[in-house]
């Protein structure tokens, strides 16, 4: 299984997109706080439909828990500032796929961690800012889903 963190993520409905591609994928879904949102907000309850109740979630209290609770062999942080294209690696069962909060991406003190195995980046024209949060994961957890032969799907 795939696991997904969000690290400090601040819109809701994102999120609750996100709850709904976890629950239909199978990926883990780890929420580092703060969030940018109450997860009992409507906005985030809306997008994530009734899918919670199958969407793998937890929060964490901060990024060095989280990992440790995961302890995943791999971390590929996703930021424009990536020399790879996320389309480059081969993905492994319990890898981990790490996004910034909207607004701002993954600060640099993340990016240089040692658990950072590789900075990805999805490709997109020149002189475009960013890609939306959800879209985003949902683009890369596709491609690493793909990759597996799509286990569990039918």
């Amino acid at each position: 299984m795939i696991n997904v963190i969000l690290f400090h993520p601040e819109i809701p409905p994102n999120t609750g997109n996100l709850m709904r591609l976890s629950a239909n994928t199978g990926v883990r879904l780890h929420l580092v706080e703060p969030l940018g949102f109450s997860l009992d907000e409507r906005r985030l309850r809306r997008a994530g439909l009734d899918y919670r109740e199958w969407a793998d979630v937890t929060v964490h209290d901060g990024l060095d828990i989280c990992l440790a609770e995961i302890n995943p062999a791999r971390v590929f942080a996703l930021s424009g500032s990536g020399t790879r294209r996320y389309t480059e690696i081969e993905y492994a069962e319990g890898d981990v796929l790490l996004f910034g909060p909207e607004s701002v991406g993954l600060p640099d003190d993340v990016l240089g961690r040692a658990e950072i195995t590789e900075v990805l980046r999805i490709p997109m024209l020149p002189d475009r800012r960013s890609l939306n949060l959800a879209n985003s994961v949902a683009i890369v957890v596709y491609e690493a889903w793909r990759q597996r032969g799509f286990p569990g799907a039918v």
